[in-house]
């Protein structure tokens, strides 16, 4: 499975950008596609995921300001992040699990896409 994740950029707080993540190869595959995020010196971060079932889950953190989307069954997966903030700066990847692993362990991550809010 390969992705690719874009959209980055640099927005102004209060802002909103839409990331993508296009998901290819063996895409039957996937048991779900997460986003994750991290900022610079800080951890890699958990924001959410959507389930190839149609379940989507979030990190308690994200409190309705970022929504995650899949395109009708396909293999594009969004990421909505609004009202953004600068503490929200750092690179968002998206990345995969495949079905019948366990469900934390993404073995497919994309290249990351950067977001940088100005305050």
């Amino acid at each position: 499975v390969q992705l690719q994740a874009s959209g980055g950029g640099l927005v102004h707080a209060g802002g909103s950008l839409r990331l993508s993540c296009a998901a290819s190869g063996g895409t039957s595959n996937i048991y779900a596609v997460g986003w994750f995020r991290q900022a610079p010196e800080k951890e890699r971060e958990f924001i959410g995921r959507v389930l190839w079932g149609g379940k989507i889950d979030y990190a308690d953190f994200v409190k309705g300001r970022f929504t995650i989307s899949r395109d009708n069954g396909g293999n594009m997966v969004y990421l909505q992040l609004n009202n953004l903030k600068s503490e929200d700066t750092g690179v968002y990847y998206c990345a995969a699990v495949r079905r019948f692993t366990p469900v934390d362990k993404y073995q497919y991550w994309g290249q990351g896409t950067q977001v940088t809010v100005s305050s």
